[in-house]
């Protein structure tokens, strides 16, 4: 019979699942870290002459 705990087992199938599907469980911070410090600069800098050019034409 097993003895493993339900908690154990949930914590098992939950490391893998994300095993098999990493991308799953990521989230903003995950992003992010990913980008670096460069990437994440960028990206903000992207969004804000985004909102600027939008607000420009349709304002």
């Amino acid at each position: 019979m097993n003895k493993e705990t339900p908690e154990a087992r949930r914590e098992r199938l939950r490391q893998q699942e994300l095993k098999r599907n990493p991308a799953a469980g990521g989230g903003l911070h995950d992003l992010i870290g990913d980008f670096g410090w460069k990437g994440t600069g960028l990206l903000i800098l992207l969004i804000i002459v985004g909102i600027v050019i939008y607000l420009a034409f349709f304002n």
